[in-house]
């Protein structure tokens, strides 16, 4: 198909010129770190995640030391990254890979997908960038570029439409290369004013972080990671103080305690 080769020179040609090709996680095939990068890429700027990634695999260099090391440690680490719970997912997806593989990763889909917060994308990113293989992936920046080229004027694009352009894009190119490109090309986009997410059937627009529980969360996990008091915490606002602290003791991310969110 024409346009299809015209696309696969387009994305190819900027990724030659301008890709990132020193990101840190662009640099190992090892799915633990592999794993690592993606959990911290979720809804994070790659310019945040750099030096919180470098950090943290400095701190648990594989994935036995981080299933080794106490949840609170792992937490400290973690802080100034937000969505808490996906360095909880991180650690007890390391945990079972130590218990129930010895150790090494998985390699087939069912038991990538079976590790805490391993979701379906999660489960294809580490089979590509990790063993190349032809998994076919689908993220922000990606959905950007396949519906700046190929459905710039619609509105409402399922996933489902846009992955015949997605295989046929992808047939007979190098699957860990090919997916790199999609995403500089990608952000480029984006970066260039080009935001076209919410014509996707699947986008969510972020709800806002000052005030919000979110943020709550935020400031209780790093009071309890230096192992500073909460009253103060909880003095600028009770009620969502105990809606924050108790979904935190829900998720298994602080212990409930005396004095916690009574």
């Amino acid at each position: 198909m024409p346009e299809i080769t015209k696309f696969r020179r387009k994305v190819m040609s900027y990724w030659r010129r301008h890709g990132r090709h020193n990101l840190p996680w662009r640099k190992t095939q090892d799915p633990y770190k592999i794993l690592v990068s993606e959990m911290m890429l979720q809804q994070t700027q790659v310019s945040r995640v750099i030096p919180k990634y470098e950090e943290f695999l400095k701190k648990f260099p594989t994935v036995q030391a981080l299933a080794k090391a106490p949840l609170i440690e792992v937490l400290r680490v973690w802080s100034g990254l937000g969505y808490n719970r996906r360095a909880k997912f991180l650690h007890d997806a390391a945990k079972q890979v130590a218990e129930r593989h010895d150790g090494h990763f998985p390699r087939e889909y069912a038991e990538l997908r079976a590790l805490p917060g391993v979701g379906d994308y999660t489960a294809k990113a580490i089979q590509v960038f990790s063993l190349n293989e032809s998994e076919l992936l689908l993220e922000t920046n990606i959905r950007t570029v396949y519906l700046h080229t190929f459905f710039s004027n619609t509105s409402k694009v399922s996933d489902r439409k846009l992955h015949p352009y997605v295989e046929r894009a992808a047939r007979g190119q190098n699957p860990r290369t090919w997916h790199w490109a999609l995403m500089d090309y990608g952000a480029h986009l984006k970066k260039s004013g080009v935001k076209l997410n919410s014509k996707s059937a699947h986008y969510t627009k972020q709800s806002k972080f000052e005030g919000s529980l979110r943020q709550m969360r935020g400031a209780i996990l790093r009071a309890h990671a230096k192992g500073d008091s909460l009253s103060s915490i909880k003095a600028t606002n009770k009620q969502n103080f105990e809606k924050a602290f108790t979904s935190l003791v829900r998720d298994g991310l602080v212990p409930m305690s005396k004095g916690g969110a009574s």
